[in-house]
């Protein structure tokens, strides 16, 4: 249950100078991710390997852009793309680090489903310098019906794989991903944000669950026995799908005028 964490803006919420920018009105999915919805579970062969995340820095497009489905060492992987006219990747990296110290600012981007946010290292002060690599997210979300704590830790793209020299004009924002109340990782993300004529693209891509779950700083027989209870707290692949296309996509519509605001 949510407990004292709560949808959308109550009381005094809107007293901040970002307000303006809290719209509870979220548009349609996009029609790629309607058309990947109706396809179902894909093929795991037709999809991104986990040790093959550098692909992403390649020049086209995988092929399958918009899916999901298990794998077959137990875990499942889920790809959304989003475009995002007049977005650019930067705008993004300064979003990463300028959300996290305050709920009122995560629920911006999904104000359907996002009910808290703060640093673990709690400066939440809401004046730090963008810095999010190295630090933990501590949040609290629905994902579909699913209430969610999760501690996402920001990693350096290198640590997943990805070199810097290889990025060029995008970014990768990388994370491992566990629960927020037990010394639990359950999976590991990367959304790539690489510049296109018309703004950019965003590329998001999870991996979650069979060996992607580990116990923190635990050993062989620690993983082997908390593996098949983890397995039970895991998202549904296609609840991940659509809440990471709805909140992309309701972030970049309004990013451009909240980072001339604020960035």
């Amino acid at each position: 249950m949510a407990g004292s964490s709560y949808l959308g803006y109550r009381g005094d919420d809107a007293n901040t100078d970002f307000a303006e920018f809290f719209d509870p009105k979220m548009a349609a999915l996009p029609g790629h991710i309607v058309d990947a919805l109706h396809h179902g579970p894909q093929a795991d062969q037709v999809l991104l390997d986990f040790d093959s995340a550098a692909h992403l820095l390649d020049d086209g497009y995988h092929q399958t852009e918009n899916g999901y489905g298990h794998l077959r060492n137990g875990g499942f992987q889920v790809s959304v793309r989003t475009d995002m006219p007049g977005v650019t990747p930067q705008m993004w990296d300064w979003w990463f680090g300028w959300h996290g110290s305050d709920t009122r600012r995560y629920k911006l981007w999904h104000p359907r489903a996002h009910a808290s946010a703060r640093w673990a290292d709690g400066n939440n002060d809401g004046n730090e310098d963008g810095h999010y690599v190295g630090r933990t997210s501590l949040i609290e979300e629905y994902l579909g019906s699913a209430y969610a704590k999760a501690a996402i830790r920001f990693l350096p793209p290198e640590q997943m794989g990805l070199p810097a020299d290889r990025l060029g004009d995008s970014v990768a924002i990388c994370a491992r991903l566990g629960s927020s109340e037990v010394p639990v990782d359950i999976g590991w993300f990367v959304h790539q944000i690489r510049p296109t004529p018309d703004g950019a693209e965003m590329r998001s891509r999870f991996w979650m669950g069979g060996p992607y779950v580990r116990v923190r700083h635990g050993n062989l027989l620690a993983n082997t026995v908390v593996r098949p209870v983890a397995a039970r707290q895991l998202p549904d692949p296609r609840d991940l799908m659509v809440h990471c296309a709805q909140e992309m996509n309701h972030l970049a519509v309004f990013l451009p005028a909240l980072y001339a605001k604020f960035g």
